[in-house]
């Protein structure tokens, strides 16, 4: 495998969300992938484990800085769960976005109306020194997450020094690639 395409995920209005994600996090819309997207059979439930009579109203992808790739879906389903998972749940996530400056993204998420959780976090020991997070809320209630270690963590650092693999960080993405700067695929097992 070369490294993460996209991550996906299913909002309930599509247009609200691409919105929040231009104008909160500077994400750009490249394109619509479909619209109304459906099937007479069972190919829904056999492809993709939804509800057979599942309609993917529209699915979009979009790019945020050097990070990966979006991909954003709004379904119909007769059987969906319009709640959105906790981070405690099975199958609870966040997404997370490399910011420069922390206390500035605060700010301007603050200024925007978004619901910032607490206060920005700082580790205080342990591989993840440097590194300071701090949790906020989409509008329809996905969890979203900004972090921040101009100065790298313990962890990077010293994998920087020793040829360790580092973690991926978008501010440094080519030094941070596997390979030393060069994408190169891990072998499937």
């Amino acid at each position: 495998m070369c490294g993460m395409e996209h991550i996906g995920f299913t909002v309930p209005d599509i247009n609200e969300a691409c919105d929040f994600f231009e104008r909160i996090l500077g994400a750009e819309t490249l394109y619509t992938a479909a619209t109304d997207f459906k099937a007479d059979d069972d190919w829904m439930a056999e492809h993709l484990r939804v509800h057979p009579r599942s309609v993917i109203k529209e699915f979009r992808y979009l790019r945020l800085g050097n990070g990966t790739n979006l991909e954003v879906f709004e379904y119909e389903s007769p059987d969906q769960n319009r709640t959105p998972p906790k981070n405690s749940d099975i199958g609870g996530h966040h997404l997370a976005f490399y910011v420069e400056d922390i206390d500035a993204a605060i700010s301007f998420l603050r200024e925007n109306g978004v619901e910032v959780l607490g206060e920005p976090t700082a580790y205080t020991e342990g591989p993840n020194l440097g590194l300071t997070w701090c949790y906020f809320m989409a509008p329809w209630g996905q969890q979203l997450e900004v972090v921040s270690a101009p100065n790298g963590t313990t962890y990077d650092n010293e994998a920087k020094q020793s040829g360790k693999t580092r973690l991926f960080n978008p501010l440094h993405a080519a030094e941070t690639l596997i390979g030393g700067g060069s994408p190169q695929a891990a072998p499937v097992p």
